[in-house]
């Protein structure tokens, strides 16, 4: 009875915001592009100046007890404005594309609320970003927060409804479950009309049984692959500033490290300069031991230091060393090393040449991380290429620090976000970077060509093959 008392509260609960947030959604169904970016601006504005980045960036550390400071400021200081920078151009009121070949243009509309999920690993940027996208295509949005960052989430969807409202709109585009549950998150995933889904297996799965439309992202596990064309010294440098970026609370962190044979040593011995701490013997099954818990990561351990975690194992870390660095050969359950740690811990391996480092990184993420992302220190195009064109996976980040890229900086082209499509492989409809253009419906209009299309004689279009069977 209790159990039951409590689903019917929950779906009270989210049935009432869903209704505000509806009516606020139908306040600036018809705004302007102006206004939209108006909206867009302030949010994040409220969100991304000083004093309130570093009040942002240490309520996350001090909930959530994950990560560092300066990976949590970065991310509410720097990647919204970059998110904004990315978007803020972008048509989405009215006609957005036109097609002159084909006599088509696309008109954008609202989907009306969007449900978003927002992880503990990353509590400070994740929801401004999901927000300012669904605002951009004039939608509202709820966002269901984890409760280990419950507080940090209410405190910025304050921040930003109050900039909402300067501007002239509805506080109620922005919401959060202040008090999350999972009956509550559920209901919200029923209840609301698009699904954002960004946090475990387990929840975006949830996400698309729901019956409600939903756009998940695939489990994280990035390969690196170093050749013997890459700048040694550059490598190792991006390597560590990715491997420590907020002590590896993201999914994009660099977990395996593939490096060509003929560099190995060299390359290791920068990486030992850099910061890295090899774990070899009896440590190694310490190690193991305290990453792992009946065969599933230790929650203790995600994003904490090297030292935390070296200590809680019974490893004598030396003071200066920031990662740690665990020589590995094979993939699989085998191999626990080879999956995804979420830690500032990584997989090292030695291969021959490109085609061993493809056929290590498949069996990597065919393990875990299939679809996601994978990288390459190198100068060779050849290699590049076959790389990008041999994997299953959805990027491939050249010379660039991974969990600081792929999900789009200002030294790249890629759409920012923190929602990474993984395609079929990760068990995704999509493979790119999640944005806006994702929370809209789009009305396409076709008109009549000015030429109607001949369909070409048989002689023509089979001759290529006719004959042959």
């Amino acid at each position: 009875m209790e159990d039951n008392q409590e689903l019917i509260a929950a779906e009270q609960e989210v049935a009432s915001m869903v209704v505000r947030a509806r009516a606020a959604q139908e306040q600036i169904a018809n705004y302007s592009q102006e206004q939209v970016n108006e909206l867009i601006t302030a949010m994040v504005w409220a969100v991304g100046r000083e004093d309130r980045s570093q009040e942002i960036a240490r309520l996350a550390i001090d909930e959530t007890q994950l990560g560092n400071y300066e990976g949590k400021y970065l991310k509410i200081h720097r990647k919204t404005r970059a998110t904004l920078m990315d978007i803020i151009a972008d048509k989405s009121v009215g006609v957005i594309e036109e097609m002159p070949e084909r006599n088509i243009v696309k008109i954008a509309k609202p989907v009306g609320v969007i449900g978003a999920l927002s992880p503990s690993t990353n509590p400070e940027a994740t929801p401004v970003i999901k927000a300012i996208s669904a605002v951009k295509g004039r939608n509202a949005i709820i966002v269901a927060p984890h409760p280990r960052a419950k507080l940090t989430n209410k405190k910025i969807c304050d921040y930003m409804r109050e900039a909402i409202v300067a501007m002239g709109g509805p506080a109620d585009l922005v919401q959060s479950i202040d008090i999350p549950s999972l009956d509550k998150t559920n209901e919200l995933m029923r209840q609301c009309d698009r699904i954002l889904a960004t946090g475990g297996a387990a929840m975006v799965s949830a996400a698309y049984s729901s019956g409600t439309p939903a756009l998940g992202v695939g489990v994280g596990n990035a390969v690196i692959t170093v050749d013997d064309s890459a700048d040694l010294d550059e490598a190792a440098d991006k390597i560590r500033t990715s491997k420590t970026l907020d002590l590896a609370a993201s999914c994009s962190s660099d977990n395996s490290v593939l490096v060509f044979a003929s560099v190995y040593d060299a390359f290791l011995a920068k990486l030992k300069l850099a910061g890295g701490y090899v774990i070899e013997g009896e440590d190694k099954e310490k190690l193991q031991r305290v990453l792992w818990k009946d065969g599933h990561l230790n929650p203790g351990i995600v994003a904490q230091h090297a030292a935390s975690i070296a200590d809680q194992a019974g490893i004598n870390l030396p003071a200066d060393k920031q990662f740690l660095i665990v020589p590995e050969t094979g993939a699989g359950p085998a191999h626990p090393f080879s999956g995804e740690k979420l830690t500032v811990t990584m997989a090292l391996y030695k291969v021959a040449d490109i085609d061993q480092a493809i056929e290590l990184t498949n069996n990597i993420q065919a393990y875990q991380g299939q679809g996601h992302s994978c990288g390459i220190y190198s100068y060779n195009e050849h290699n590049i290429m076959k790389l990008a064109m041999s994997t299953r996976t959805s990027r491939v980040m050249v010379n660039q620090p991974q969990s600081a890229s792929n999900s789009g900086n200002v030294w790249n082209g890629m759409r920012q976000t923190f929602s990474l499509g993984c395609g079929s492989w990760g068990g995704n409809g999509i493979n790119h970077n999640i944005t806006w253009r994702d929370l809209i419906n789009e009305t396409w209009v076709s008109k009549p060509l000015a030429v109607n299309k001949v369909i070409p004689s048989d002689e023509e279009l089979f001759s290529s093959v006719m004959g042959r069977f």
